[in-house]
Protein backbone atom coordinates (compact mmCIF):
# COMPACT_ATOMS: atom_id res chain seq x y z
CA UNK A 1 0.00 0.00 0.00
CA UNK A 2 1.39 3.41 -1.00
CA UNK A 3 0.34 6.48 0.97
CA UNK A 4 0.46 9.87 -0.72
CA UNK A 5 2.63 12.05 1.52
CA UNK A 6 1.23 15.16 -0.18
CA UNK A 7 -2.20 14.15 1.14
CA UNK A 8 -0.88 14.01 4.70
CA UNK A 9 0.78 17.39 4.24
CA UNK A 10 -2.44 18.90 2.90
CA UNK A 11 -4.42 17.58 5.88
CA UNK A 12 -1.90 19.09 8.28
CA UNK A 13 -2.01 22.38 6.39
CA UNK A 14 -5.81 22.38 6.43
CA UNK A 15 -5.93 21.87 10.18
CA UNK A 16 -3.45 24.70 10.71
CA UNK A 17 -5.47 26.94 8.38
CA UNK A 18 -8.67 26.39 10.37
CA UNK A 19 -7.41 28.16 13.49
CA UNK A 20 -10.08 30.28 15.08
CA UNK A 21 -13.04 28.68 13.30
CA UNK A 22 -14.13 26.66 16.36
CA UNK A 23 -16.49 28.26 18.91
CA UNK A 24 -14.56 30.49 21.30
CA UNK A 25 -16.65 29.24 24.21
CA UNK A 26 -14.84 25.94 24.06
CA UNK A 27 -11.21 26.93 23.68
CA UNK A 28 -9.06 29.15 21.55
CA UNK A 29 -7.26 26.06 20.30
CA UNK A 30 -10.22 23.75 19.78
CA UNK A 31 -10.25 22.50 16.21
CA UNK A 32 -6.50 22.20 15.92
CA UNK A 33 -6.62 18.44 16.63
CA UNK A 34 -3.21 18.69 18.26
CA UNK A 35 -1.26 19.98 15.24
CA UNK A 36 0.82 23.12 15.76
CA UNK A 37 3.59 25.04 14.03
CA UNK A 38 4.31 27.11 17.14
CA UNK A 39 5.73 25.31 20.17
CA UNK A 40 4.40 27.99 22.54
CA UNK A 41 0.86 27.51 21.20
CA UNK A 42 1.21 23.75 21.46
CA UNK A 43 2.14 23.98 25.13
CA UNK A 44 -0.70 26.43 25.87
CA UNK A 45 -3.19 24.15 24.10
CA UNK A 46 -1.94 21.13 26.04
CA UNK A 47 -2.26 23.11 29.27
CA UNK A 48 -5.87 24.01 28.46
CA UNK A 49 -6.57 20.39 27.64
CA UNK A 50 -4.98 19.29 30.93
CA UNK A 51 -7.23 21.64 32.88
CA UNK A 52 -10.28 20.21 31.15
CA UNK A 53 -9.11 16.63 31.65
CA UNK A 54 -8.57 17.38 35.34
CA UNK A 55 -12.30 18.02 35.65
CA UNK A 56 -13.17 14.62 34.24
CA UNK A 57 -13.29 11.17 35.83
CA UNK A 58 -10.83 8.32 35.65
CA UNK A 59 -13.51 6.52 33.64
CA UNK A 60 -13.22 9.34 31.08
CA UNK A 61 -9.45 8.83 30.96
CA UNK A 62 -10.06 5.16 30.29
CA UNK A 63 -12.40 6.08 27.47
CA UNK A 64 -9.72 8.32 25.96
CA UNK A 65 -7.04 5.65 26.01
CA UNK A 66 -9.49 3.02 24.75
CA UNK A 67 -10.03 5.27 21.73
CA UNK A 68 -6.29 5.51 21.13
CA UNK A 69 -5.93 1.75 21.51
CA UNK A 70 -8.75 1.07 19.03
CA UNK A 71 -7.39 3.41 16.36
CA UNK A 72 -3.89 1.97 16.72
CA UNK A 73 -5.25 -1.55 16.25
CA UNK A 74 -7.91 -0.85 13.60
CA UNK A 75 -5.77 1.47 11.45
CA UNK A 76 -2.44 -0.29 12.00
CA UNK A 77 -1.96 -1.21 8.33
CA UNK A 78 -2.56 2.28 6.99
CA UNK A 79 -0.60 4.07 9.73
CA UNK A 80 2.21 1.50 9.72
CA UNK A 81 2.51 1.86 5.95
CA UNK A 82 2.65 5.65 6.31
CA UNK A 83 5.51 5.29 8.75
CA UNK A 84 7.38 2.84 6.52
CA UNK A 85 6.97 5.06 3.45
CA UNK A 86 8.12 8.16 5.31
CA UNK A 87 11.06 6.79 7.28
CA UNK A 88 12.23 4.12 4.80
CA UNK A 89 13.74 2.05 7.62
CA UNK A 90 12.66 -1.19 9.25
CA UNK A 91 10.16 -3.78 8.01
CA UNK A 92 6.55 -3.02 7.13
CA UNK A 93 5.07 -6.07 8.87
CA UNK A 94 6.78 -5.02 12.10
CA UNK A 95 5.64 -1.39 11.79
CA UNK A 96 2.10 -2.72 11.64
CA UNK A 97 2.63 -5.20 14.48
CA UNK A 98 4.11 -2.55 16.78
CA UNK A 99 0.97 -0.41 16.61
CA UNK A 100 -1.28 -3.40 17.28
CA UNK A 101 0.87 -4.58 20.19
CA UNK A 102 1.00 -1.14 21.81
CA UNK A 103 -2.76 -0.82 21.42
CA UNK A 104 -3.31 -4.14 23.17
CA UNK A 105 -0.62 -4.20 25.85
CA UNK A 106 0.35 -0.69 26.96
CA UNK A 107 -0.59 -0.21 30.63
CA UNK A 108 -3.60 2.02 31.35
CA UNK A 109 -5.58 3.30 34.32
CA UNK A 110 -5.55 -0.15 35.94
CA UNK A 111 -2.01 0.66 37.13
CA UNK A 112 -3.27 3.53 39.28
CA UNK A 113 -3.83 1.56 42.48
CA UNK A 114 -4.02 3.57 45.71
CA UNK A 115 -2.34 2.51 48.94
CA UNK A 116 -4.22 2.71 52.22
CA UNK A 117 -2.79 2.70 55.76
CA UNK A 118 -5.29 2.19 58.56
CA UNK A 119 -4.40 2.06 62.26
CA UNK A 120 -4.91 3.42 65.73
CA UNK A 121 -4.35 6.99 64.57
CA UNK A 122 -6.80 7.04 61.68
CA UNK A 123 -6.46 6.66 57.93
CA UNK A 124 -3.92 7.64 55.27
CA UNK A 125 -4.51 7.26 51.53
CA UNK A 126 -1.69 7.56 48.98
CA UNK A 127 -2.91 8.35 45.46
CA UNK A 128 -1.21 9.09 42.17
CA UNK A 129 -1.69 12.59 40.77
CA UNK A 130 -0.69 13.91 37.34
CA UNK A 131 2.24 16.24 36.71
CA UNK A 132 0.42 18.26 34.02
CA UNK A 133 1.86 18.88 30.57
CA UNK A 134 4.66 16.49 29.61
CA UNK A 135 7.12 17.41 26.86
CA UNK A 136 8.19 14.47 24.69
CA UNK A 137 10.92 13.82 22.15
CA UNK A 138 10.32 10.76 19.95
CA UNK A 139 12.71 8.92 17.59
CA UNK A 140 12.55 8.23 13.87
CA UNK A 141 12.95 4.51 14.61
CA UNK A 142 9.47 4.27 16.21
CA UNK A 143 7.73 7.59 15.58
CA UNK A 144 3.99 6.96 15.96
CA UNK A 145 4.44 3.81 18.11
CA UNK A 146 6.37 5.79 20.74
CA UNK A 147 3.76 8.56 20.68
CA UNK A 148 1.00 5.97 21.02
CA UNK A 149 2.54 4.21 24.00
CA UNK A 150 3.44 7.48 25.70
CA UNK A 151 -0.04 8.91 25.16
CA UNK A 152 -1.72 5.89 26.74
CA UNK A 153 0.63 5.94 29.74
CA UNK A 154 0.55 9.70 30.26
CA UNK A 155 -3.16 10.30 29.75
CA UNK A 156 -3.95 7.33 32.00
CA UNK A 157 -2.00 9.23 34.66
CA UNK A 158 -4.09 12.36 34.00
CA UNK A 159 -1.52 14.28 31.94
CA UNK A 160 -1.45 15.79 28.47
CA UNK A 161 1.57 15.82 26.19
CA UNK A 162 3.43 17.94 23.64
CA UNK A 163 5.56 15.97 21.17
CA UNK A 164 8.57 17.18 19.23
CA UNK A 165 8.96 14.22 16.85
CA UNK A 166 12.08 13.37 14.92
CA UNK A 167 11.90 15.29 11.61
CA UNK A 168 12.22 12.00 9.73
CA UNK A 169 8.91 10.79 11.18
CA UNK A 170 6.98 14.06 11.52
CA UNK A 171 4.28 13.35 8.92
CA UNK A 172 3.03 10.09 10.38
CA UNK A 173 3.33 11.62 13.86
CA UNK A 174 1.04 14.51 12.87
CA UNK A 175 -1.44 12.27 11.07
CA UNK A 176 -1.65 9.78 13.92
CA UNK A 177 -2.10 12.54 16.50
CA UNK A 178 -4.78 14.17 14.35
CA UNK A 179 -6.74 10.92 14.17
CA UNK A 180 -6.45 10.29 17.90
CA UNK A 181 -7.58 13.82 18.83
CA UNK A 182 -10.41 13.82 16.29
CA UNK A 183 -11.93 10.66 17.76
CA UNK A 184 -11.39 11.83 21.35
CA UNK A 185 -13.07 15.17 20.64
CA UNK A 186 -16.09 13.49 19.06
CA UNK A 187 -16.48 11.23 22.10
CA UNK A 188 -15.65 13.58 24.99
CA UNK A 189 -15.50 17.11 23.60
CA UNK A 190 -11.85 17.69 24.60
CA UNK A 191 -9.29 18.58 21.94
CA UNK A 192 -5.47 18.64 22.01
CA UNK A 193 -4.81 16.05 24.69
CA UNK A 194 -1.86 15.13 22.47
CA UNK A 195 -0.11 18.01 20.71
CA UNK A 196 2.58 17.64 18.06
CA UNK A 197 4.93 20.09 16.39
CA UNK A 198 4.33 19.81 12.65
CA UNK A 199 7.79 21.17 11.76
CA UNK A 200 10.03 20.05 14.63
CA UNK A 201 13.45 21.64 15.10
CA UNK A 202 16.08 21.91 17.81
CA UNK A 203 14.59 25.30 18.63
CA UNK A 204 11.07 23.92 19.18
CA UNK A 205 12.52 21.17 21.37
CA UNK A 206 14.35 23.80 23.43
CA UNK A 207 11.14 25.80 23.89
CA UNK A 208 9.35 22.69 25.14
CA UNK A 209 12.21 21.80 27.49
CA UNK A 210 12.19 25.21 29.14
CA UNK A 211 8.53 26.31 28.94
CA UNK A 212 7.11 27.16 32.36
CA UNK A 213 3.91 25.21 31.63
CA UNK A 214 5.77 21.98 30.87
CA UNK A 215 6.04 20.11 34.15
CA UNK A 216 8.05 17.08 33.04
CA UNK A 217 10.16 15.80 30.15
CA UNK A 218 10.23 12.35 28.53
CA UNK A 219 12.75 11.74 25.75
CA UNK A 220 13.82 8.81 23.63
CA UNK A 221 17.06 9.42 21.80
CA UNK A 222 20.82 9.65 21.86
CA UNK A 223 23.23 11.16 24.39
CA UNK A 224 22.79 14.76 23.20
CA UNK A 225 19.02 14.91 23.65
CA UNK A 226 19.34 13.00 26.94
CA UNK A 227 21.75 15.62 28.27
CA UNK A 228 19.46 18.43 27.12
CA UNK A 229 16.53 16.87 28.98
CA UNK A 230 18.55 16.35 32.16
CA UNK A 231 19.75 19.98 31.99
CA UNK A 232 16.24 21.36 31.55
CA UNK A 233 15.73 21.84 35.28
CA UNK A 234 12.60 19.66 35.17
CA UNK A 235 11.96 16.07 36.15
CA UNK A 236 13.15 14.01 33.19
CA UNK A 237 12.47 10.43 32.14
CA UNK A 238 15.20 9.49 29.67
CA UNK A 239 15.21 6.47 27.38
CA UNK A 240 18.87 6.34 26.43
CA UNK A 241 21.05 4.20 24.14
CA UNK A 242 21.75 0.50 24.42
CA UNK A 243 24.08 -2.10 22.93
CA UNK A 244 22.53 -5.36 24.17
CA UNK A 245 24.95 -8.30 24.29
CA UNK A 246 24.05 -11.98 24.11
CA UNK A 247 25.95 -14.76 25.89
CA UNK A 248 25.58 -18.39 24.79
CA UNK A 249 27.17 -21.00 27.06
CA UNK A 250 27.90 -24.70 26.60
CA UNK A 251 24.60 -25.78 28.22
CA UNK A 252 22.32 -23.81 25.89
CA UNK A 253 19.72 -25.31 23.56
CA UNK A 254 21.53 -24.08 20.43
CA UNK A 255 18.64 -24.40 17.97
CA UNK A 256 16.38 -22.47 20.31
CA UNK A 257 19.10 -19.87 20.88
CA UNK A 258 19.54 -19.43 17.12
CA UNK A 259 15.82 -18.95 16.54
CA UNK A 260 15.63 -16.40 19.36
CA UNK A 261 18.67 -14.44 18.17
CA UNK A 262 17.20 -14.24 14.66
CA UNK A 263 13.76 -13.25 15.92
CA UNK A 264 15.04 -10.49 18.17
CA UNK A 265 18.00 -9.31 16.11
CA UNK A 266 15.98 -9.00 12.91
CA UNK A 267 12.85 -7.42 14.38
CA UNK A 268 12.16 -4.21 12.45
CA UNK A 269 15.67 -4.69 11.03
CA UNK A 270 17.26 -4.35 14.49
CA UNK A 271 15.87 -0.88 15.22
CA UNK A 272 14.77 -1.84 18.74
CA UNK A 273 17.01 -0.47 21.48
CA UNK A 274 16.58 -3.82 23.27
CA UNK A 275 17.58 -5.89 20.22
CA UNK A 276 20.45 -8.37 20.15
CA UNK A 277 23.51 -6.50 18.84
CA UNK A 278 26.50 -8.83 19.43
CA UNK A 279 26.88 -12.44 20.59
CA UNK A 280 29.62 -13.89 22.80
CA UNK A 281 29.79 -17.67 22.53
CA UNK A 282 31.70 -20.26 24.52
CA UNK A 283 34.24 -21.82 22.14
CA UNK A 284 33.16 -25.42 22.71
CA UNK A 285 29.75 -24.75 21.11
CA UNK A 286 30.68 -21.89 18.77
CA UNK A 287 30.77 -23.85 15.51
CA UNK A 288 27.60 -25.75 16.38
CA UNK A 289 25.77 -22.48 17.07
CA UNK A 290 26.87 -21.07 13.71
CA UNK A 291 25.40 -24.15 12.00
CA UNK A 292 22.20 -23.73 14.04
CA UNK A 293 21.93 -20.13 12.85
CA UNK A 294 22.08 -21.28 9.24
CA UNK A 295 19.52 -24.03 9.88
CA UNK A 296 17.20 -21.41 11.32
CA UNK A 297 17.39 -19.28 8.15
CA UNK A 298 20.13 -16.71 8.76
CA UNK A 299 22.87 -16.27 6.15
CA UNK A 300 26.51 -16.35 7.17
CA UNK A 301 29.09 -13.92 5.77
CA UNK A 302 32.76 -14.85 5.46
CA UNK A 303 35.56 -12.67 6.80
CA UNK A 304 36.14 -10.83 3.49
CA UNK A 305 32.43 -10.03 3.18
CA UNK A 306 32.30 -8.80 6.78
CA UNK A 307 35.27 -6.53 6.10
CA UNK A 308 33.55 -5.02 3.05
CA UNK A 309 30.33 -4.47 4.98
CA UNK A 310 32.16 -2.93 7.93
CA UNK A 311 33.92 -0.38 5.71
CA UNK A 312 30.65 1.03 4.36
CA UNK A 313 28.18 0.41 7.22
CA UNK A 314 30.21 1.90 10.08
CA UNK A 315 31.30 5.55 9.82
CA UNK A 316 33.73 7.69 11.76
CA UNK A 317 32.46 11.08 12.95
CA UNK A 318 33.83 13.80 15.19
CA UNK A 319 31.95 14.58 18.40
CA UNK A 320 33.26 17.33 20.68
CA UNK A 321 36.66 17.12 19.07
CA UNK A 322 36.88 13.32 19.44
CA UNK A 323 36.51 10.68 16.73
CA UNK A 324 33.69 8.22 17.22
CA UNK A 325 32.41 5.19 15.30
CA UNK A 326 28.69 5.21 14.47
CA UNK A 327 26.29 3.31 12.26
CA UNK A 328 26.13 4.77 8.73
CA UNK A 329 22.73 6.34 8.11
CA UNK A 330 22.39 4.72 4.68
CA UNK A 331 22.35 1.26 6.28
CA UNK A 332 20.41 1.80 9.52
CA UNK A 333 17.22 -0.24 9.48
CA UNK A 334 17.77 -1.60 5.97
CA UNK A 335 16.95 -5.17 4.95
CA UNK A 336 19.51 -7.93 5.31
CA UNK A 337 19.63 -8.25 1.52
CA UNK A 338 20.76 -4.62 1.24
CA UNK A 339 23.56 -5.20 3.72
CA UNK A 340 24.57 -8.44 2.02
CA UNK A 341 24.78 -6.69 -1.34
CA UNK A 342 27.10 -4.10 0.17
CA UNK A 343 29.22 -7.00 1.42
CA UNK A 344 29.37 -8.47 -2.09
CA UNK A 345 26.88 -11.29 -1.52
CA UNK A 346 23.49 -11.85 -3.14
CA UNK A 347 20.83 -13.38 -0.89
CA UNK A 348 17.08 -13.96 -0.99
CA UNK A 349 15.11 -10.82 -0.14
CA UNK A 350 13.16 -12.82 2.46
CA UNK A 351 16.25 -13.47 4.59
CA UNK A 352 15.81 -11.58 7.86
CA UNK A 353 19.32 -11.69 9.33
CA UNK A 354 22.93 -12.03 8.26
CA UNK A 355 25.74 -12.88 10.68
CA UNK A 356 29.35 -13.89 10.88
CA UNK A 357 32.38 -14.47 13.08
CA UNK A 358 34.44 -11.44 14.13
CA UNK A 359 36.86 -10.65 16.89
CA UNK A 360 35.83 -8.28 19.65
CA UNK A 361 37.57 -5.33 17.98
CA UNK A 362 35.36 -5.30 14.89
CA UNK A 363 33.33 -2.04 15.00
CA UNK A 364 30.06 -3.97 14.83
CA UNK A 365 30.72 -5.18 18.39
CA UNK A 366 30.99 -1.83 20.26
CA UNK A 367 28.67 0.21 18.02
CA UNK A 368 24.86 0.19 18.44
CA UNK A 369 24.50 -0.54 14.73
CA UNK A 370 20.70 -0.91 14.35
CA UNK A 371 20.93 -3.12 11.27
CA UNK A 372 20.31 -6.86 10.77
CA UNK A 373 23.92 -8.02 10.85
CA UNK A 374 25.11 -9.59 14.11
CA UNK A 375 28.76 -10.37 14.94
CA UNK A 376 29.60 -13.57 16.84
CA UNK A 377 32.73 -13.60 19.03
CA UNK A 378 34.47 -16.73 20.35
CA UNK A 379 35.19 -16.86 24.08
CA UNK A 380 37.22 -19.38 26.08
CA UNK A 381 34.49 -19.92 28.67
CA UNK A 382 31.34 -18.35 30.08
CA UNK A 383 33.28 -16.12 32.45
CA UNK A 384 35.12 -14.51 29.54
CA UNK A 385 31.85 -14.21 27.61
CA UNK A 386 30.15 -12.40 30.51
CA UNK A 387 33.18 -10.16 31.00
CA UNK A 388 33.16 -9.11 27.35
CA UNK A 389 29.38 -8.68 27.38
CA UNK A 390 29.68 -6.31 30.32
CA UNK A 391 32.49 -4.34 28.67
CA UNK A 392 30.75 -3.86 25.31
CA UNK A 393 27.39 -3.01 26.87
CA UNK A 394 29.26 0.18 27.85
CA UNK A 395 27.59 0.53 31.22
CA UNK A 396 24.31 1.66 29.66
CA UNK A 397 22.56 -0.89 31.92
CA UNK A 398 19.90 -1.29 29.26
CA UNK A 399 19.41 -4.90 28.12
CA UNK A 400 21.35 -8.17 28.25
CA UNK A 401 20.47 -11.69 27.11
CA UNK A 402 21.77 -15.16 27.94
CA UNK A 403 21.04 -18.60 26.51
CA UNK A 404 21.87 -21.22 29.12
CA UNK A 405 20.46 -24.07 31.16
CA UNK A 406 22.86 -23.33 34.00
CA UNK A 407 21.10 -21.27 36.66
CA UNK A 408 24.37 -20.17 38.23
CA UNK A 409 25.61 -18.80 34.90
CA UNK A 410 22.35 -16.88 34.53
CA UNK A 411 22.71 -15.53 38.06
CA UNK A 412 26.35 -14.58 37.55
CA UNK A 413 25.55 -12.66 34.37
CA UNK A 414 22.50 -10.96 35.85
CA UNK A 415 24.55 -9.66 38.75
CA UNK A 416 27.44 -8.57 36.54
CA UNK A 417 25.36 -6.77 33.92
CA UNK A 418 22.96 -4.94 36.28
CA UNK A 419 20.75 -4.10 33.28
CA UNK A 420 17.17 -2.83 33.26
CA UNK A 421 16.11 -5.82 31.16
CA UNK A 422 17.72 -9.26 31.52
CA UNK A 423 16.37 -12.02 29.26
CA UNK A 424 17.05 -15.72 29.71
CA UNK A 425 16.41 -18.19 26.87
CA UNK A 426 14.24 -15.94 24.75
CA UNK A 427 14.33 -13.15 22.17
CA UNK A 428 14.74 -9.59 23.37
CA UNK A 429 11.08 -8.63 22.93
CA UNK A 430 9.97 -11.34 25.37
CA UNK A 431 11.08 -8.93 28.11
CA UNK A 432 8.26 -6.60 27.02
CA UNK A 433 5.54 -9.21 27.17
CA UNK A 434 5.86 -10.40 23.56
CA UNK A 435 6.27 -14.10 24.18
CA UNK A 436 7.12 -13.50 27.83
CA UNK A 437 5.35 -12.06 30.84
CA UNK A 438 4.93 -8.36 31.55
CA UNK A 439 3.77 -5.24 29.74
CA UNK A 440 5.09 -3.08 26.94
CA UNK A 441 6.31 0.47 26.51
CA UNK A 442 8.62 1.99 23.92
CA UNK A 443 10.05 4.35 26.52
CA UNK A 444 12.58 2.36 28.54
CA UNK A 445 14.22 4.77 30.95
CA UNK A 446 17.65 3.42 31.79
CA UNK A 447 19.72 6.58 32.55
CA UNK A 448 17.10 7.93 34.95
CA UNK A 449 16.13 4.54 36.38
CA UNK A 450 12.38 4.29 35.81
CA UNK A 451 12.76 1.27 33.53
CA UNK A 452 9.85 0.23 31.33
CA UNK A 453 7.47 3.15 31.79
CA UNK A 454 3.89 2.84 33.03
CA UNK A 455 1.22 5.39 33.99
CA UNK A 456 2.80 5.50 37.47
CA UNK A 457 6.02 6.81 35.91
CA UNK A 458 4.15 9.98 34.98
CA UNK A 459 2.45 10.63 38.31
CA UNK A 460 3.44 12.05 41.67
CA UNK A 461 2.37 10.67 45.02
CA UNK A 462 -0.13 12.59 47.14
CA UNK A 463 -1.02 11.56 50.70
CA UNK A 464 -4.32 12.39 52.35
CA UNK A 465 -4.46 11.76 56.12
CA UNK A 466 -7.45 11.68 58.45
CA UNK A 467 -6.38 11.69 62.09
CA UNK A 468 -8.06 9.46 64.70
CA UNK A 469 -11.15 8.67 62.60
CA UNK A 470 -12.37 6.13 60.02
CA UNK A 471 -10.34 3.36 61.55
CA UNK A 472 -13.14 0.99 62.53
CA UNK A 473 -10.94 -1.81 63.86
CA UNK A 474 -9.83 -1.89 67.51
CA UNK A 475 -10.19 0.98 69.94
CA UNK A 476 -9.85 4.69 69.23
CA UNK A 477 -6.53 6.29 70.01
CA UNK A 478 -6.18 8.16 73.27
CA UNK A 479 -4.50 11.53 73.05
Amino acid sequence: MQIDESLIRSVVAQVLAEVGQAPAATSGFTGRRGIFDCAHEAVHAAREAFERLSERTIADRKQVIDIIRQIAMDQKVELGTMEMNETQIGRLSHKIEKLETLGKMTPGVEFLESKVYSGDHGLAIIEHAPFGVIGCITPVTHSLPTITGNAINMIAGGNTLVVNPHPGGKLVAAEGVRRYNEAIFRALGIDNLICVIAEPTLETADIIFHHRDVAMICVTGGPAVARAALNSGKKAVVAGPGNPPVVVDETADLDRAARCIIQGGSYDNNLLCIAEKEVFVVNSVFDDLMKAMERAGAVRLNSAEIDRLTRVAISEVEVNGKKKLVAAKDFIGKDAAVLAKAAGKTINSQVELIFGETDEHNPFVPVEQMMPFIPFVRCHDVNEAIEKAKFYEHGFRHTAIIHSNNVRNMTRMGRAMDTTLFVKNGPCMASLGLGGEGYISFSIATPTGEGVTTPLTFTRERRCSLIDDLCILGHPSKS
